[in-house]
């Protein structure tokens, strides 16, 4: 599995800043547009999850989840942004991810923040 596969975030130069923290430096909020998320549920298919048995044996790491984790997230989060962008915003603020089992079919994956508009100080 390549680098590429192994993480998300955004490219350079995003329509819609999406940060961890409270504030974005040389910046203040002009506007606070409310709270948006991204939701996604996704099933493990019976292959990964034969696979991710017989490795739990001997140890080391599930590749097939990873990947299928990976894209969950990324996905949650384009969904995040999409939702932030609907609403006007340039920014979402202290964004999380939010992980549970939904029903033991699957892992519900929620991306998190808060919308805001941004003006250069």
């Amino acid at each position: 599995m390549g680098i590429e596969e192994h993480g998300g975030g955004q490219g350079p130069r995003p329509d819609v800043l999406v940060v961890t923290t409270n504030d974005v430096p040389g910046y203040r909020v002009q506007e606070v547009l409310g709270e948006v998320f991204g939701l996604t549920v996704r099933s493990r298919h019976l292959g990964s999850q034969i696979g991710a048995g017989l490795k739990s044996m001997v140890g080391g790491e599930l590749k097939g989840l990873t990947k299928t984790l990976v894209e969950t997230r990324n996905q949650a989060m384009e969904r995040l942004v999409e939702q932030a962008r609907a609403r006007g915003a340039d920014a979402v603020l202290a964004f999380r991810f939010d992980v549970t089992d939904a029903a033991d079919v699957g892992t519900e994956v929620c991306a998190y923040g808060t919308a805001v508009v941004l003006a250069r100080e």
